[in-house]
């Protein structure tokens, strides 16, 4: 890992943080920019050489229309022999429309080759709740030779309230199944300014699979809850997942971590496993949270409890 510090910003001003190691042994990182206008893509064969590779623009935001306004959180994914990037988007004329959105590499090298728009993520047919209120955040995971799609969506009970669900993907750019509920906010870390889960992304060791998101508005509340399934489950069931009473992750003001949130995971060159997420390092927030453009991206190392359960390390420098 070289002199690479833990726990401190690592990519500056990059939110939403989103790390891939390729099975070609390349590392691709992508991430929110604080204009939210296009999507930008890394590579290195180092992960520590990602805070100094030259960053490219892939694509582009629309002027207005659909995918025209707040360009967030995209995740590169290697599926069925194509890249594919994941990401939300709302429109000029209705900023809140967000909605999650694919694209399509049309050939090997994703920082090179031609990227096609596939369009609005297509719910199941017969399915009319998902994608149709405020969502985002998607994350896409294989399992037993299956690919499931995790995302939050908002509905309307009374203030939107954002709940994070599953379904089989049919296609990188179609569900299978109707969606699932996995978890809405349920506790008082959770509701903090809004209620909020998002942000999922999955992490499998020794049988577990560790379903990790993003709960409260982005002020240094924001912090990292934590579901758990075995891998023998059914994961469409949402009594296969076990949800963690209190935040796995959360500010450290020792440490001048604030609002750690919004996590991936990915392996070091030797094998480790790593977290990669985003946080501020002052408290006070001036003006609008979504404006300050001061999350940046920083790694956490992950050790393992002797019960199974991962360790996030947030004390280590």
């Amino acid at each position: 890992m070289g002199n690479l510090s833990y726990n401190k910003p690592w990519i500056l001003q990059r939110a939403d943080p989103y790390v891939l190691k390729h099975q070609d042994g390349k590392y691709y990182f992508t991430a929110s920019v604080p204009a939210y206008d296009r999507i930008i893509l890394r590579c290195s064969d180092t992960l520590m050489g990602l805070a100094k590779a030259e960053e490219k623009t892939i694509w582009t935001k629309h002027d207005n229309g659909p995918m025209s306004k707040y360009i967030w959180a995209p995740e590169l994914h290697y599926l069925q022999g194509k890249w594919y990037i994941y990401f939300a988007a709302g429109m000029q004329e209705d900023e809140w429309a967000i909605r999650p959105y694919v694209l399509e590499c049309q050939g090997e090298n994703p920082l090179e080759d031609e990227w096609v728009e596939k369009g609005k993520m297509q719910a199941a047919d017969g399915d009319v709740f998902s994608f149709n209120a405020f969502s985002l955040d998607a994350t896409v995971f294989e399992h037993k030779g299956k690919y499931y799609f995790i995302w939050a969506e908002k509905v309307s009970v009374g203030p939107q309230i954002s709940n994070l669900y599953i379904a089989e993907m049919e296609s990188p750019y179609k569900l299978k199944t109707k969606q699932v509920l996995l978890t809405t906010p349920d506790y008082d870390w959770e509701r903090v300014g809004f209620w909020v889960n998002e942000g999922p992304f999955i992490l499998k060791h020794n049988g577990k699979i560790f379903l990790t998101f993003s709960a409260s508005d982005t002020s240094s509340a924001y912090c990292i809850g934590m579901l758990t399934a075995n891998e023998s489950d059914d994961l469409l069931d949402p009594r296969s997942w076990h949800k963690e009473r209190n935040p796995v992750v959360k500010t450290n003001e020792e440490k001048g971590i604030y609002g750690p949130g919004h996590n991936c995971f990915t392996v070091s060159e030797e094998g480790k496993d790593i977290m990669i997420y985003h946080a501020r390092t002052k408290k006070e927030i001036t003006g609008n949270p979504l404006h300050e453009p001061n999350r940046h991206t920083m790694i956490m190392p992950i050790e393992w409890n002797q019960d199974g359960s991962p360790k996030f390390c947030n004390e280590i420098e």
